[in-house]
């Protein structure tokens, strides 16, 4: 069995650390808990290892946000994987802070980067993992909020929150959509 884990992201120092890049540190953690390293590739920083006797596949779009799907739609054909073994890994607005859904489908809810999957995939029955990055900014300053860094505080506590994000990833390759969901959406 193949997996595609799509950590949705900006390249760039500048968006390193930012709200909107949450899925690209999930992506990190996770590739390096399993001593795998990323290489450039075709429209992504692309990394594997094996996990229960499954081939995970990790990318990081290289496209930049607003374009993630280019990359997806890529690597699914690649790969030979299905939509039902990929999970997209995004941060979401409208989820309170640290807060961790997953879901097997959905709306984009204004993302430009899950509208982009959508269109390049044509369905928006994909698997994700939401990042609750909650939404505590003044109205018509969404931009500056997802592409500002962590506040110090939620800074502090995001090391647990990935590594919940990865079990929640690992979670999904060995057991299931069905049976994370019932296991980690509390």
């Amino acid at each position: 069995m193949k997996y595609l884990i799509i950590g949705l992201g900006n390249i760039g120092a500048q968006y390193a650390q930012t709200r909107h890049n949450i899925g690209f540190m999930v992506a990190d953690h996770l590739v390096e808990v399993h001593r795998a390293d990323f290489t450039l590739s075709k429209h992504a920083f692309k990394a594997e290892f094996k996990y229960k006797g499954r081939q995970i596949h990790v990318i990081k779009p290289t496209t930049y946000m607003n374009l993630s799907g280019k990359a997806m739609r890529y690597w699914l054909h690649e790969l030979s994987i299905t939509v039902d073994n990929s999970l997209v890994i995004v941060d979401d607005l409208a989820l309170p802070f640290g807060t961790l859904r997953m879901r097997g489908k959905g709306s984009d809810a204004g993302h430009n980067g899950l509208k982009n999957i959508q269109d390049l995939i044509g369905t928006s029955a994909y698997p994700r993992l939401r990042f609750g990055i909650g939404d505590n900014f003044p109205k018509g300053k969404q931009v500056d909020y997802v592409l500002d860094n962590f506040p110090a505080q939620e800074r502090a506590e995001l090391p647990t929150l990935i590594e919940k994000s990865v079990d929640m990833c690992l979670s999904f390759c060995s057991i299931g959509i069905q049976r994370t969901m019932n296991e980690f959406n509390k």
